[in-house]
């Protein structure tokens, strides 16, 4: 039952993860003042807290979430217990392999993704462009060990980027003058964090009680 569970909620979970990343997190009336998870990393560079230092924030957790849904796709969209047909499988890694893409400066070039800045968004969409590249292998990997991986990634990357959206969203209601509303891509990106890690949980133990790889 839980591994027929987890099996129908992953794909589900993955799916809500992108789609809240790529929504409203900071909602405003004015579409030019909203801000969806990938502006995140880039604006709160430009807070007056952060430019004179007495604010003290990691802008790089912005980018955990669609990191995590990369591997966790790639430990297990490919794993046996789960049987997922090509299609769904096909479909997972091309959406992993979009989201990972939203890890980009918005206005990039070859030379200022070396700069220390942005080094490590190209390295961290790097890895998962290769992990994706070889979810077949690390399909045959123990389910338990990839699920218990793919839990620990979600779950960090869930609570990581929000506490980091809250202390920053403190300084982004100072800059614009009011108290701002949480956009629904945030909450639907922690729900589809939350689930992952729930649904990968659930494989682990649910396999491993089974006595199943």
């Amino acid at each position: 039952m839980a591994l027929r569970l987890a099996r129908f909620m992953l794909p589900l979970s993955w799916i809500l993860a992108v789609a809240g990343y790529c929504g409203p997190w900071i909602a405003h009336g004015t579409a030019a003042l909203t801000l969806a998870g990938p502006d995140m990393g880039e604006f709160i560079k430009f807070l007056p807290g952060v430019l004179n230092g007495s604010l003290r924030v990691l802008r790089q957790l912005f980018y955990l979430p669609p990191v995590a849904v990369a591997l966790s796709v790639s430990l297990l969209v490919g794993s046996k217990p789960l049987h997922y047909s090509w299609l769904l499988r096909i479909v997972a890694l091309t959406l992993s392999l979009v989201a990972s893409v939203q890890l980009l400066p918005p206005a990039w070039s070859p030379a200022s993704l070396v700069t220390s800045e942005f080094r490590l968004q190209p390295v961290a969409m790097g890895v998962c462009w290769l992990v994706l590249a070889g979810f077949w292998f690390l399909g045959r990997l123990p389910v338990r060990l990839s699920g218990l991986l793919s839990y620990g990634l979600a779950f960090i990357a869930g609570a990581l980027s929000i506490w980091q959206f809250l202390v920053s969203k403190r300084a982004i209601d100072v800059v614009y003058g009011a108290s701002t509303a949480v956009g629904w891509g945030c909450l639907v990106c922690l729900a589809g964090l939350l689930a992952i890690a729930c649904a990968s949980l659930m494989l682990a133990f649910s396999v491993a009680s089974e006595g199943g790889n």
